[in-house]
């Protein structure tokens, strides 16, 4: 892109910014002229992204400033120095540069003689309070999380994270959108290669729009194979995990507009971690852990392996054969349990979109009475809605959305193997699934599996148990 310098003609100036700003057909951006010295100036903003106070104090302050004041000024440098008593200002001299700032929410004050604008950072972005996240909650921890203003998640991370060598980078991705992404990590613990990357990786990037967050991101960033499932991302919403993790040496990118900090890169195993585990005792958050880990399991092969015991229930021990259904189906189990998954996830839809004074009415609709018709009907058996829920309630333990439907996904291969080649299946599905975890890769390249490979043997503890908090404490 050629960069366009501009000129100390402020009428020159002038034309430049407006063939860029749509100043007459968009009624939100808007120009301010005045004379500052009695020299011809304009202030360029976006109307709503601005503080008005803030604004009126800075055009009180330049329209006192007078003739003989100005014309001792020698630069824009030597004008702030005098005349702006605000902490956020700097300067610019390039069109596209001064356009991105001011549609960002910045300031451009333009002033003839000089060949360089200000652009004061008084930006007033329309957010919502800061709020638990609901998808994440804590019963002991803290009960902020991440809003959509970029500064705001910033400084809830400083907030809890008090060292010099915490970094924030910011670049400005799609060609349209200009959204602000930030890098986050602590210089010295963070890997430089793998920041480098990253960085390289998000400056490669030719989108037309980040308007939708995280998700385009990663897409972008990830470029992973269409059938392979697993997230090779982790977001959350908790300034508390996040710290946690930059402490661990991990990147995190905070988009603007966003809520969900992405943290990278990350292994199978890092999903088995949550912030509860931290805010118990040792041993109450083994327990956590482990119930969290099993629900995992069982909601991969439960449904699966109940279709198969089926199908050899004459060679199984007497004490396991009250697993056999009582009433007789018309519809194939592996049929009835493909239907649920999508009945769940109707459902799941459906309660994303409904008012949420008829929320609890959805439930009971979609629980009680569609289940009760749908046996009366032998549309379904009792055991396959009680498995099938199980299941779906299982799904909840998981904080990490991208991994449930990973998990999901996965759920139904293994079913559908089942269903056709009996035992056979089943494993051939274990073994595809194995394979689709152990093959993936993180998104810098590294191995998904790790520290099971490469082996690291303290690291693979720190994972997967709760272990104590190693003082130094000075005799």
């Amino acid at each position: 892109m050629i960069e366009i310098k501009l000129y100390k003609d402020i009428d020159k100036n002038y034309d430049l910014i407006t063939s860029k700003l749509k100043l007459k057909k968009s009624f939100d951006l808007l120009k301010r002229e005045i004379l500052i010295g009695e020299r011809k100036s304009y202030f360029f903003f976006v109307d709503g992204l601005i503080d008005d106070d803030f604004m009126e104090k800075i055009l009180s302050r330049c329209l006192s400033i007078k003739k003989e004041e100005i014309n001792a000024t020698k630069n824009t440098t030597n004008f702030i120095n005098k005349f702006i008593a605000h902490i956020e200002v700097d300067k610019e001299n390039e069109i596209n540069k001064i356009i991105s700032n001011i549609l960002t929410g910045f300031v451009a004050i333009l002033i003839d003689g000089f060949d360089e604008a200000i652009i004061l950072d008084i930006h007033s972005y329309p957010h919502r309070e800061i709020e638990e996240p609901t998808k994440e909650q804590s019963l002991k921890g803290s009960k902020d999380g991440f809003v959509e203003t970029l500064t705001t998640n910033t400084a809830l991370i400083r907030r809890r994270i008090h060292n010099e060598n915490l970094i924030f980078e910011s670049l400005n991705i799609g060609n349209k959108s200009k959204t602000k992404v930030v890098i986050g990590y602590l210089d010295g613990l963070a890997y430089p290669d793998e920041i480098k990357l990253i960085k390289d990786k998000l400056n490669s990037i030719n989108v037309r729009s980040l308007t939708m967050g995280d998700q385009s991101l990663v897409e972008t960033l990830t470029k992973s194979k269409w059938y392979n499932p697993f997230p090779k991302i982790k977001t959350t919403q908790r300034p508390d995990v996040a710290s946690s993790h930059i402490l661990e040496g991990k990147i995190v990118l905070i988009i603007d507009n966003s809520p969900n900090i992405i943290i990278l890169p990350v292994s199978i195993f890092d999903f088995m971690q949550e912030v509860d585990d931290y805010y118990q005792p040792i041993i109450t958050g083994n327990y956590l852990r482990f119930i969290r880990n099993f629900t995992l399991l069982y909601t991969l092969i439960l449904t699966p392996l109940y279709l198969l015991l089926i199908e050899y229930l004459d060679m199984l021990p007497t004490w396991i054969q009250f697993i056999k259904p009582d009433t007789n189906y018309a519809v194939p189990l592996a049929i009835q349990f493909l239907l649920l998954e999508i009945a769940v996830d109707s459902l799941k839809l459906a309660s994303l979109n409904t008012p949420g004074a008829l929320g609890m009415s959805l439930s009971v609709v979609g629980a009680l009475i569609l289940g009760d018709f749908a046996v009366q009907t032998q549309w379904f058996i009792p055991d396959t809605i009680l498995y099938m829920s199980i299941v779906a309630l299982g799904g909840f333990a998981q904080s990490s959305v991208e991994l449930g439907f990973a998990i999901k996904l996965c759920r139904i291969l293994l079913l559908i193997l089942t269903a056709i080649f009996d035992i056979w299946g089943f494993i051939i599905g274990l073994i595809l699934i194995l394979l689709l975890i152990s093959t993936n890769k993180t998104i810098t390249g590294k191995s998904y599996i790790y520290p099971i490979y490469p082996f690291n043997k303290n690291a693979l503890i720190y994972l997967l148990f709760r272990m104590p908090i190693k003082l130094n404490i000075k005799q």
